[in-house]
């Protein structure tokens, strides 16, 4: 064989599979298209055309691979890529319309992108460029009979969320990517860094990151905790100016912001986000977190708004999720609320505080 020329091909060009899969293939791949063991170990010899990049997987040119390279060495390693065109029957399928002759789409079973490169890939700014990482963390499922190996770093879970396709690759939930990230991570800074971006720059709500980071059992370590107060401290100011904005930009009237009820020389009732006293309608958001005490905390919630109700003043429990995607639909409830207080008996008399 030429050294300077390809390995034997099948009918289907592999020209054409090295442009649609960047130019990473599995020895799977490579010997479905008419590659031998043989001659792919004599591409990857020392100064040869081809590179073994982690094992059974190649990179078809002799440069250093790109980033996303890397991360489709990754999931062929660690997902069992399989050629579109030749599945497991071993039947060969038809090429998809618009698909030219020759080409193919690998898709990974059971395998997505996860950590910092997933976080890299959603588009934070503070996740680091992927040719920087040292690694690339990969979710599989628990059962998978494979190591971390180079820079191929799996990390395993008994229960695969479903992936978002980005760049043309599997990558995990940005909350999920943020625990497999900070599990890696020590430096406090860089922890708070990634969370406060998640929430402020709206990939995802407070609650869903607590949520991974408690499965994850991060909660015990001093510098997460820390990120976390922050991040639901960043999470409730903005749930806060989005509760302001629905006021101020879908016509509702203004209320007292963030007060305490009192009875009359009696008990404390709580405090509320916003009171409408004319029409004894209070707003409450819901910022809890699902950590250990999440069932304490609610049962004071419920409390309060039974204990509210029974005094006549209607309680709206608003989350943040809501007032991100369905403003106009918590307007209408609050709106509703107000519009029904004529109907109702009067409500008791309460005393009204700044909190």
């Amino acid at each position: 064989m030429n050294h300077n020329t390809p390995a034997p091909l099948s009918p289907r060009p592999l020209r054409h599979l090295v442009e649609t899969q960047r130019r990473v293939m599995s020895g799977a791949q490579l010997k479905a298209h008419g590659v031998t063991a043989s001659a792919i170990s004599e591409q990857c010899r020392a100064g040869g055309p081809w590179q073994q990049l982690l094992p059974g997987v190649y990179l078809l040119h002799p440069g250093p691979p790109t980033g996303e390279e890397r991360l489709h060495a990754v999931l062929s390693y660690a997902g069992r890529a399989q050629d579109r065109r030749r599945p497991a029957d071993g039947v060969p399928s038809q090429p998809a319309p618009g698909e030219a002759h020759g080409a193919a789409v690998v898709p990974y079973a059971d395998a997505m992108v996860t950590g910092l490169a997933a976080l890299t890939l959603h588009g934070f700014v503070s996740a680091p460029p992927l040719l920087t990482l040292d690694h690339v963390d990969v979710l599989v499922p628990r059962t998978r009979r494979l190591r971390s190996t180079d820079f191929a770093r799996l990390v395993r879970t008994s229960g695969m969320p479903a992936p978002v396709q980005l760049r043309g690759v599997p990558v995990a939930p940005v909350a999920r990517a943020l625990a497999d990230a900070v599990a890696q991570l020590s430096d406090a800074g860089t922890v708070r860094r990634l969370l406060t971006e998640a929430v402020r720059g709206g990939y995802c709500e407070p609650g869903s990151v607590v949520r991974e980071l408690t499965q994850a059992r991060l909660l015990t370590r001093p510098h997460v905790v820390d990120a976390v107060d922050s991040l639901l401290a960043e999470g409730r100011a903005i749930a806060e100016d989005r509760l302001y904005a629905m006021v101020r930009e879908l016509g509702l009237p203004d209320p007292l912001w963030n007060v305490d009820l009192r009875l009359p020389g009696g008990p404390h009732l709580g405090g509320v986000d916003a009171f409408w006293p004319d029409h004894a309608v209070a707003v409450e958001l819901d910022t809890r977190a699902p950590r250990q005490d999440e069932d304490a905390l609610w049962s004071e919630y419920a409390r309060k708004r039974e204990h509210l109700e029974r005094l006549g003043i209607t309680v709206v429990h608003i989350t943040p999720k809501k007032l991100r995607d369905s403003l106009d639909q918590q307007a209408t409830v609050v709106r509703t609320a107000l519009m029904a207080a004529g109907d109702r008996d009067p409500a008791a008399y309460v005393v009204v505080l700044p909190r």
